[in-house]
C-alpha cells in the first residue's frame, strides 16, 4: 500500500521509498525524498517563479531518462503552473513554489532545470550561465582554472560570479543580471567564450565542434538562450552516484588539484549547509543584480 503523507496540508501518495535508484551506492528513493525535504530551504528559493523542466528517471539513471516539459499528468491542482512562451507556441508548465510542491514533483524522480528568467517577465533574463565542460583528459580542475579568468572578467564588467558543480564532471557560473534579454545576455557570453579561448587558447573553446574538445574546456554560453534551461542549484542528477549540482566557494575552486575535491553526494550537503548556508543567496537579492556593460 502507497503510503500517503501530508506536507503544508497537501496529502502525498510517495511510492516505492524502497526502490534502489543509485545501484552504485544503494541509494533509495526514499533517501532522494529526504534530501529533497532537508534541502528544501535553500533549493527552494532558486525553483520559485521558474518554469520548471523535469529530466525523470524513475527506474534510475541506467533505466530510461527523459525531459518532461509540460505539465505531467495527474499534476494536482495545487500545484501552481503558468504558461510560458515558445517558439512554436504558448505551453503550460509547473512551478515548484512550496515544499508540498517539490515533494510531489521529487517522487516523479526527477533532475530540476530552469531557464534564467521568471515567469512574470520571460522577456527579460535575470541570470547569466556560464557552462563549463571538460573534454577528456581534461576534468574539473582545469575547470577550475578556465572559471577563475572567467571571474576576473566579469569582475571587470562589474559582474559578480558564483560558482557550482554541474553534478557530473564540469563547473557552471552563475550571475545576477538585469536590464536585458536572453538574446542580449547570449551575445555577451558568447563573447566571453571568444574572450577565454583567446586569452587560454590550450586550455579555452567557444566552439560546440566536439573534434576540438578533447583536452579543453568548452565554455557553453548557448545555456543563455531562452529557450534552454540548466540544472537547478542543489538538484540530484541522473548519474550512477548521488551527486549534487552543489554550490562551491571560490577558495574551494583555487585549491581544487584533484577532481574528487569537487564532488558532493546528497550526504554530503547537510554539513556543507550548516557550514556556508546557501552560497547562492547573493543571486536571489535583485538591488545585487548588474546591468552588462
Amino acid at each position: 500500500m502507497t503510503p500517503i503523507t501530508e506536507v503544508e496540508g497537501r496529502r502525498l501518495a510517495l511510492s516505492n521509498l524502497e526502490k534502489v535508484l543509485y545501484p552504485a551506492t544503494g541509494f533509495t528513493k526514499g533517501e532522494v525524498l529526504h534530501y529533497y525535504a532537508t534541502a528544501a530551504d535553500v533549493l527552494l528559493p532558486h525553483l520559485r517563479d521558474r518554469a520548471v523542466s523535469f529530466l525523470r528517471y524513475p527506474d534510475g539513471p541506467e533505466g530510461q531518462v527523459f525531459f518532461t516539459k509540460n505539465v505531467p499528468p495527474g499534476t494536482p491542482d495545487w500545484v501552481t503552473t503558468a504558461e510560458v512562451p515558445r517558439s512554436e507556441g504558448p505551453a503550460r508548465m509547473v512551478l515548484v513554489q512550496d515544499l508540498a510542491s517539490l515533494m510531489w514533483a521529487a517522487n516523479l524522480v526527477t533532475e530540476f532545470h530552469t531557464h534564467q528568467w521568471l515567469v512574470d517577465v520571460p522577456e527579460e533574463a535575470d541570470r547569466l550561465v556560464l557552462d563549463l565542460d571538460p573534454g577528456a583528459p581534461a576534468t574539473i580542475v582545469e575547470c577550475c582554472e578556465v572559471a577563475l579568468w572567467l571571474r576576473e572578467r566579469l569582475a571587470a564588467d562589474g559582474i559578480e560570479a558564483y560558482p557550482k558543480t554541474a553534478g557530473s564532471k564540469g563547473l557552471h557560473l552563475l550571475a545576477a543580471v538585469r536590464g536585458a534579454s536572453s538574446d542580449q545576455v547570449s551575445e555577451y557570453a558568447k563573447q566571453l567564450a571568444v574572450e577565454a579561448e583567446r586569452a587560454m587558447p590550450r586550455l579555452a573553446l567557444h566552439r560546440m565542434t566536439r573534434s576540438l574538445r578533447p583536452g579543453k574546456v568548452f565554455v557553453d554560453w548557448s545555456q543563455n538562450a531562452a529557450r534552454k534551461t540548466t540544472a537547478t542549484p542543489y538538484t540530484l542528477r541522473a548519474r550512477s552516484r548521488p551527486l549534487v549540482s552543489a554550490p562551491v566557494t571560490w577558495t574551494e575552486i583555487e585549491e581544487c588539484t584533484v577532481p574528487g575535491r569537487l564532488s558532493f553526494q546528497a550526504g554530503d550537503m547537510g554539513p556543507r549547509l550548516q557550514d556556508y548556508g546557501d552560497l547562492l543567496d547573493p543571486l536571489l537579492d535583485s538591488e545585487r543584480a548588474s546591468r552588462l556593460p
